[in-house]
């Protein structure tokens, strides 16, 4: 679809990323949709821990445009004791409504270990308190290391799971929003 932009966030700092290896490859997935891409790795930006009494760092608030110009959005963790990662989770504390509500959001965890459902979960429900549009299709990456090889997917079922993902984003960017959810009524929190 033309005109229309993915950007991916990667909840992982590890040098050597499964998680951003498998957003690189979703994004090529939108990339051949027709999308423009781009790869919001928080390794780069400094943000510190959400105080909200405190004025919003820079790389916070770029963080928070970068999403508001996307016409839909990638999350991308590793599972980290039965969940997502804490940067991550600092990530979307900075965020809210103005960056998710009505957007379509596709999500992918990776584990070293059996498949990351936790993760997964928890991010749909981070993104239904933001009213955001969730793909029912999501990705994961279990036991990483066996899928992934030198930077590359060797598990060719995975990969195109993965780049589907990527697919799926461009193809519902545009998806008349479905009504408020009660989880983002009651999300006072993002409108602050």
């Amino acid at each position: 679809m033309t005109g229309t932009h993915v950007v991916a966030v990667c909840g992982s700092l590890r040098e050597q990323s499964y998680t951003r290896v498998a957003l690189l490859h979703a994004l090529g997935g939108a990339d051949t949709a027709g999308a423009t891409t781009e790869l919001l790795d928080l390794r780069e930006l400094t943000i510190p821990p959400l105080d909200p009494d405190r004025e919003r760092q820079r790389d916070a608030s770029v963080l928070k445009q970068q999403l508001r110009d996307a016409d839909a959005i990638l999350l991308g963790s590793p599972m980290y004791h039965g969940s997502y990662s804490g940067v991550l989770k600092n990530a979307l504390d900075h965020c809210g409504f103005d960056e998710f509500e009505g957007k379509t959001v596709g999500l992918l965890a990776v584990s070293g270990g059996s498949f990351p459902l936790p993760t997964l979960e928890h991010l749909r429900s981070i993104c239904r308190a933001f009213n955001a549009w969730v793909l029912p299709h999501q990705a994961a990456v279990p036991r990483a290391h066996a899928a992934i090889t030198d930077g590359e997917f060797v598990d060719n079922s995975t990969a195109d799971r993965v780049a589907l993902l990527g697919q799926r984003a461009v193809e519902y960017a545009h998806i008349e929003p479905d009504p408020i959810t009660f989880e983002s009524e009651q999300n006072v929190g993002a409108t602050k």
